[in-house]
């Protein structure tokens, strides 16, 4: 089989990062990345979306995103661009398309297989993200709704729900962005679990990735006032506060084939929904490896698995480092990350 040190199962932002240390390092590495292209999830966001942080505040390592040719935060374009030519000009050695479909162990090696080769590496880093695994909650009578359901991993524009009755799902800052674009070109109502949280207007992203760090070295009984869902106000936020589009209700309690039920049993007639409501770890490659836990992660310890040691982990959120599902807060784990790994590879390898 070919054989590598180290090989990433993943070339969004996070596999991008860690190739940029890995290669000043001088180590020898493999990028296998699923999609067609380069970009990783950037490639599927929607149309309008936005950055929450200023382009030199949202960079990967080494090279800072140039400024939007635009007034406001970099879009998704923008991002798409910088990612796409971040990639050419360090030379990361990805490979695409290249699905893993398994990760399993060996005698000193573990072995990765795609769908058409198989590989091994002594160090393997999971960083496949979790666009791929949306969540909608298993509401009751949901399979019964005749109308269009769309997760915000899959949104695209809303000229596609041009007059239309919509609910929008989610109080996080998905749910706020596309209730805002939303909201103007149909009967759109707005469904949080609770009041959602706006941000000072001038606050943005940066804010949310150092609440992530405190609240990750303060530990679960000190958890810091704050967290990184609060809605920032991009432009577009703003102005449908303005226009009084944000208003939110409770949730239903279940679906009809036509529309759903509210709390007080009253009915209510929907074209469509639109699941703002987060994503899981795409983590299914490693199910073989037996140590995918009750809550679809993984036990580690600096990003390290506790079951697996010849696993790491990276991407999937702040239990695989602060912030680190973010631009900004990639780079600062695999910073961090690649460090360990280069040690962990020179105390193994033969002297």
């Amino acid at each position: 089989m070919e054989t590598h040190d180290i090989v990433i199962i993943g070339g969004g932002q996070m596999g991008l990062s860690l190739g940029y240390y890995l290669h000043r390092a001088k180590a020898d590495f493999l990028i296998l990345d699923a999609e067609d292209g380069p970009g990783g999830a950037w490639r599927h966001g929607w149309e309008s979306l936005r950055l929450f942080s200023p382009a030199g505040y949202s960079s990967l390592p080494g090279w800072l995103m140039p400024p939007p040719g635009h007034d406001g935060y970099p879009t998704r374009d923008d991002v798409l661009s910088y990612l796409i030519r971040y990639e050419e000009r360090y030379h990361l050695p990805v490979r695409r398309p290249a699905r893993v479909t398994r990760v399993q162990r060996g005698s000193d090696h573990l072995e990765i297989e795609t769908a058409s080769e198989r590989l091994a590496a002594r160090h393997v880093v999971s960083a496949t993200g979790t666009w791929s695994q949306p969540y909608i909650p298993d509401m009751p009578g949901r399979d019964l709704f005749q109308g269009a359901q769309v997760h915000s991993a899959h949104y695209v524009r809303p000229e596609d729900f041009a007059g239309q009755t919509v609910l929008v799902v989610g109080g996080g800052n998905s749910g706020a962005q596309i209730m805002a674009e939303v909201a103007p070109v149909s009967r759109a109502l707005w469904v949080t679990t609770q009041d959602p949280v706006f941000l000072p207007d001038d606050v943005d992203g940066r804010v949310l990735f150092e609440r992530a760090v405190a609240r990750m070295k303060a530990g679960p009984s000190e958890t810091p006032v704050g967290g990184i869902g609060d809605i920032v106000m991009v432009p577009p936020v703003r102005e449908a506060r303005g226009r009084g589009d944000l208003t939110s209700v409770r949730p239903f309690v279940r679906m009809t084939s036509t529309g759903v039920v509210w709390p007080d049993r009253s009915e209510m007639r929907v074209d469509a929904i639109i699941w703002c409501t987060g994503f899981r770890p795409a983590l299914e490659h490693l199910r073989s490896l037996d140590i995918v836990e009750a809550d679809g992660r993984v036990l580690v310890e600096d990003q390290r698995s506790v079951k697996e040691s010849r696993l790491w982990l990276a991407g999937y959120g702040d239990w695989t480092g602060p912030g680190s599902a973010t631009l900004m807060g990639a780079a600062r784990t695999a910073r961090d990350l690649t460090s360990r790994i280069v040690e962990a590879e020179a105390f193994a390898s033969p002297s």
